[in-house]
């Protein structure tokens, strides 16, 4: 009987690491219009293990396809949002949509709008890609994020040919 206590003790403290959750790192940002616009939103980050899962939820934004990035800057201060820059692109290679080898950290493709003008989205990224972690140079936090009014053709240099922006947020570590 005293050796079947330590074996059951042994299984419990086994089992309790086995349902114990992998860390989360969030981030979020929230999305304003741009002058003229009425696009507004929230952006999620939230990194478990090696993905980063990236949630958009927005209203006011005109129905169909919208190109949607994470730009250089954490600076949605100009009325059209161009002070964030162009698309964050740490390592220096060709724009391209979700499923291309290689491509700006943050080009997250196509969103939609239905008629009523709402976004719900959801993509999930490696963490090699793009990252909430501090000191990474692939870290989304303190970059920009925006909604264009345009869809992104996912092969135009270096921007997808996205078009205006409709609505602009910064990210920040929650």
């Amino acid at each position: 009987m005293k050796a079947i206590i330590p074996a059951v003790a042994s299984l419990l403290v086994l089992s309790a690491c086995a349902t114990t959750p992998a860390p989360v790192a969030t981030a979020k940002a929230e999305l304003k219009p741009t002058a003229g616009n009425t696009a507004a939103g929230t952006v999620t980050f939230t990194q478990t293990g090696d993905k980063l899962k990236v949630t958009l939820t927005a209203t006011g934004v005109p129905a169909g396809l919208h190109g949607f990035h994470v730009h250089e800057t954490g600076d949605c201060s100009a009325p059209d949002a161009m002070s964030a820059g162009g698309h964050f692109n740490p390592a220096g290679v060709s724009h391209g949509g979700p499923g291309a080898g290689a491509k700006h950290a943050g080009d997250f493709g196509n969103v939609t709008a239905n008629e009523s003008g709402n976004v719900s989205f959801e993509l999930e990224v490696p963490v090699a890609q793009l990252t909430v972690t501090a000191g990474a140079a692939h870290n989304v936090v303190g970059r920009g994020i925006i909604l264009h009014a345009a869809p992104d053709d996912l092969t135009t240099q270096p921007t997808g040919n996205a078009g205006k922006r409709l609505a602009c947020g910064v990210v920040t570590a929650a």
